[in-house]
């Protein structure tokens, strides 16, 4: 059993390492900013947000990935946001920075439109212990390569939207720049740079004392299964209090507890588990989200002056 483990904790790391996996955390329905760069601002408070998940925990080597960002609006019209993630999985470290940038447009009162776009730059670098591993075979180029670190910069697009306060939609694209080199080298079966995105819409009920939010994300990344989430968040007390279900096509579900405890401090908290035979190998996934939001101070406009 144990060489098992290590073979497949090996292959994991082969396979982290040339794929590149986007890490993606589960409060996308609470933050869009994780998985949109045009939501960056459009709350139009200036948020503080960490995040941390341990992946597929009592597992050997599981991932754990940890991230520190901000975001908030830039003038009446512009919103920006930066943060760094780095994480971890067997022998595999990943350290990545990125930029965020929108531009909102002014429709209406009813109708919140952004646009925006991110740059980023990651590194993946693998541990010189990988080499100590029995399945390791001398002169693997890739393997090699990544225990000197390898570096890329890519690039995403995004749009967001609100209808009413309560209907949100979301649409972006990503691995713009690593989809164009990989059709340059000829390794992208000359794929579109549009071919990989994340959809997300969300609507909320306003009932009495009670706020349900149903929500869709479609998301089809680079060298990633395709993934769709169903989820469900319930709200009590103005937003005090928040549960909310998710399921997952890639074969999990997911329990989410959260407390708003004011207009600045926010907390939440969710525990994963997989409907499938590896879930009798770990002890599930838990993730948290710490957030802390300011409003804006806005200028008053001085009286005018009667003559």
């Amino acid at each position: 059993m144990k060489k098992i483990l290590l073979l497949i904790s090996f292959f994991a790391v082969v396979r982290l390492a040339t794929a590149q996996d986007e890490a993606i955390f589960g409060h996308y329905n609470i933050t869009p900013v994780l998985i949109n760069p045009s939501a960056a601002g459009f709350g139009d408070v200036h948020q503080f947000q960490l995040n941390a998940r341990a992946q597929w925990t009592g597992f050997a080597d599981a991932p754990t990935t940890y991230a520190a960002q901000y975001n908030g609006p830039l003038g009446n019209n512009f919103g920006m946001g930066f943060g760094v993630l780095t994480e971890s999985a067997a022998q595999m470290n990943r350290l990545r920075a990125h930029l965020n940038y929108a531009f909102r447009f002014p429709i209406s009162d009813a109708v919140k439109l952004s646009a925006g776009f991110s740059a980023e730059y990651q590194q993946v670098r693998l541990d010189n212990g990988v080499a100590a591993n029995i399945f390791f075979q001398e002169a693997d180029k890739v393997i090699e390569d990544f225990m000197d670190g390898r570096g890329v910069f890519d690039a995403s697009i995004g749009f967001f939207s609100s209808f009413n306060e309560n209907t949100q939609v979301g649409l972006a694209f990503t691995n713009l720049v690593r989809s164009r080199i990989s059709n340059i080298n000829g390794q992208g079966n000359n794929e579109s740079v549009l071919s990989y995105y994340i959809f997300y819409v969300a609507h909320k009920l306003e009932l009495e004392g009670l706020a349900l939010e149903p929500s869709l994300l479609v998301r089809n990344i680079r060298d990633v299964p395709s993934q769709l989430d169903i989820n469900l968040k319930a709200s009590f007390l103005e937003e005090t209090l928040t549960t909310g279900l998710s399921y997952r096509s890639l074969g999990s579900v997911g329990l989410l507890l959260g407390t708003k405890l004011s207009k600045t401090f926010e907390f939440y908290y969710s525990y994963d588990i997989f409907l499938r035979n590896f879930q009798k190998y770990n002890d599930g996934s838990h993730e948290v989200t710490v957030a802390l939001s300011f409003g804006r101070h806005k200028e008053k406009m001085p009286a005018m002056k009667k003559f």
